[in-house]
């Protein structure tokens, strides 16, 4: 599996593309924006892109979805019934689905908003704004902060093996890292 990162100004956010090593069917996950660059790098490594992961439904991760529906014929997944108007094949925690030849399962996070969720895809944890390198996600009160701490611990901290982290906005960062140095958790 390679994972691609692309990075968009437009809300700061990044989205994330997954596919084999030589081209093919592929996921996205979380377009904020659909760009000449996010297009020349999903046609440029030879990949089509069959699915779309959305982590949450806030713009900065969302707004490139009609011009991808454009361009591609793609199943939708979130934890939400619809995304700009498309509907959305529903996800929930702990499910596990098969898509574009990888295994996706899905960790329910809440606190920073009520469809949040977490992917897990081989050894990478795809986590939106649930958390990010030395960080967790923004709440609207101390009560789904308290709750999206807890639901970090009970279901992201609890995974066994080493994992990559891929945030919604901001740089990559370990499972184990986050575990030992979020100050978050200290």
């Amino acid at each position: 599996m390679k994972v691609f990162f692309h990075f968009s100004v437009a809300g700061f956010s990044n989205s994330y593309l997954l596919g084999p090593d030589t081209g093919g069917d592929a996921i996205l996950i979380d377009p904020g924006v659909m760009d000449g660059a996010l297009l020349n790098l999903v046609e440029g490594k030879g990949y089509y892109v069959r699915d779309i992961l959305f982590t949450h439904s806030h713009t900065s991760h969302v707004s490139g979805l009609r011009t991808i529906m454009k361009i591609y014929d793609c199943t939708i997944y979130a934890a939400a019934d619809q995304i700009v108007g498309f509907p959305c094949n529903r996800l929930s925690g702990g499910d596990t689905i098969e898509l574009s030849g990888f295994t996706v399962g899905a960790l329910s996070v809440r606190g920073h908003s009520r469809d949040s969720i977490v992917y897990v895809i081989d050894n990478c944890l795809f986590t939106g704004d649930v958390m990010g390198a030395g960080t967790i996600g923004s709440t609207p009160n101390g009560y789904a902060q308290e709750l999206l701490i807890n639901q970090i611990r009970q279901e992201i901290f609890a995974l066994k093996d080493q994992y990559s982290l891929f945030p919604g906005h901001g740089a990559p960062s370990t499972l184990e890292v986050e575990r030992t140095l979020n100050p978050r958790f200290l």
